[in-house]
């Protein structure tokens, strides 16, 4: 995929949890869109169907808590920043601790995402099959 977008922040570590988390949910999302496509052309409501299986809270929380071991303390310390960091409210089809857990893994992607380091995003999401 290539270097992020630039931005005027050289640390990404400066963005709050939840600005990383927005950043991750969007790079995530992409990552799984464009996987799901590779596995061959259909309707757009099918494609939809089947990307909302990795992208929502439940299966965004069961994929860290399967990766957790493997983060570096550096990245541990970014996802417990974004599981910790105080939203307004979780949505209401959605469990308290998944949707924190799921934040906390878009903080993570958010902040490899401004590190330009997709490689390690990619090794992370691998995980998910």
């Amino acid at each position: 995929m290539g270097e992020s977008i630039k931005t005027s922040v050289t640390d990404p570590s400066q963005y709050s949890p939840l600005a990383l988390a927005y950043l991750g949910d969007a790079v995530y999302e992409l990552i799984v869109r464009e996987r799901v496509l590779a596995e061959g052309n259909r309707q757009v409501n099918k494609l939809h169907k089947e990307s909302t299986k990795y992208v929502n809270a439940a299966a965004q929380a069961e994929l860290i808590m399967r990766i957790e071991d493997k983060l570096t303390d550096e990245e541990r310390a970014i996802y417990k920043r974004g599981r910790n960091a105080k939203a307004h409210a979780a949505p209401k089809n959605q469990d308290a601790v998944a949707y924190h857990k799921s934040t906390g893994f878009e903080a993570l992607v958010g902040w490899l995402y401004l590190r330009n380091d997709m490689d390690r995003i990619m090794e992370l999401i691998g995980e998910r099959e």
